[in-house]
């Protein structure tokens, strides 16, 4: 029954993540995540119980399709973004390590360092930007030529984007 019951869930997942579109799968906002989150969640427990319930994790799968294509199709035709994802937020901006919103972010300087280092930065100097996305992923904006600017379009909605320089900390405060 397991084998029948993949091979159903399998084709139920191509079909719903074709009809849903690419952001089936994204991982573009913490609701997007959620989603499929929850459905490995009812693909592992329809396959590992006795009597698979198939019909149930199909039915579930497609309630979570649909909700998904709605939610998605009311955060974009009446901007609910704030209300259903977390908001971005800067971390570092034009090399300066912005203390306050690592605080309120929950990270350390050693989380922030070892995003640096996976993005190949060489220099703190270099780095135009770093955002804690809606995701929970970290961007790093990073540039060698130290004339290069960052177009503000790309930091439009993340927060702390727009402070004032006097509350910047140019240095890295000491390691905890």
């Amino acid at each position: 029954m397991v084998p029948i019951s993949a091979t159903a869930l399998f084709i139920a997942v191509i079909i719903f993540t074709r009809w849903g579109g690419l952001r089936s799968f994204s991982k573009l906002s913490a609701f997007d995540f959620a989603l499929t989150v929850a459905i490995g969640s009812l693909i592992s427990s329809s396959l590992v119980t006795k009597d698979p319930p198939v019909m149930q994790a199909l039915v579930g799968m497609a309630s979570i399709f649909v909700l998904q294509t709605l939610t998605a199709g009311l955060r974009r035709r009446f901007n609910l973004s704030p209300l259903i994802d977390n908001e971005p937020i800067i971390l570092v901006h034009n090399g300066e390590v912005l203390h306050e919103n690592m605080r309120t972010s929950l990270l350390t300087l050693d989380d922030l360092r070892s995003k640096l280092r996976s993005a190949g930065v060489l220099d703190l100097a270099q780095v135009k930007a770093v955002v804690l996305e809606t995701t929970g992923d970290v961007s790093v904006i990073a540039s060698s030529q130290p004339d290069a600017t960052l177009d503000p379009w790309l930091l439009e909605g993340v927060r702390g984007a727009d402070q004032p320089a006097p509350q910047r900390i140019a240095k890295p405060e000491p390691t905890e």
